[in-house]
């Protein structure tokens, strides 16, 4: 059964979604594809999982940690599966375009976006780091400011701009 917490975090509310001791969901408040009651299960209090994943998140967010070190669990189409597992291997600091993406699996560009948009995993799956083919900031559930928050955070501290 799925349970979740609205924790506040550096870059501002993050719904959390756990089931059992699995990370299922990290949400913005205004994510464009919103978690379902059933999705959301039950919400509770930060429970010792949840810390977990906050401190996790936190410790990225000042620059602590590079990757994520969590058990989870992604519902979704094989082809969003496909999608999700490469933006798992894009690694940090670096980007990729979603034409890039179509090119390595074989599939149209609009049908990644769609499915990269859909990630239920935002920054634990890094989602942010995927650009236009120009190097334009496209869009993200997060918000602009927040997907250039997460790019900036992780260029070598010399190249930030913050």
């Amino acid at each position: 059964m799925n349970r979740h917490s609205v924790v506040s975090t550096r870059i501002g509310e993050l719904t959390v979604v756990v089931s059992e001791q699995t990370l299922a969901g990290v949400y913005f408040p205004h994510h464009w594809v919103k978690p379902t009651a059933e999705t959301l299960g039950e919400r509770v209090e930060a429970d010792a999982f949840v810390t977990t994943v906050v401190e996790q998140l936190e410790a990225y967010f000042t620059g602590q940690r590079r990757t994520f070190d969590l058990p989870t669990r992604l519902e979704g189409t094989d082809f969003q599966r496909r999608v999700w597992s490469v933006l798992a291997e894009i690694p940090y600091g670096e980007t990729t375009t979603y034409g890039a993406i179509a090119t390595r699996l074989g599939e149209p560009a609009q049908a990644v976006g769609k499915a990269v948009g859909q990630n239920p995993l935002s920054i634990v799956i890094p989602c942010h780091r995927v650009i236009g083919k120009n190097g334009s900031l496209t869009g993200y559930a997060g918000g602009l400011t927040n997907k250039q928050f997460l790019l900036d955070l992780e260029q070598p501290v010399g190249a930030r701009l913050f």
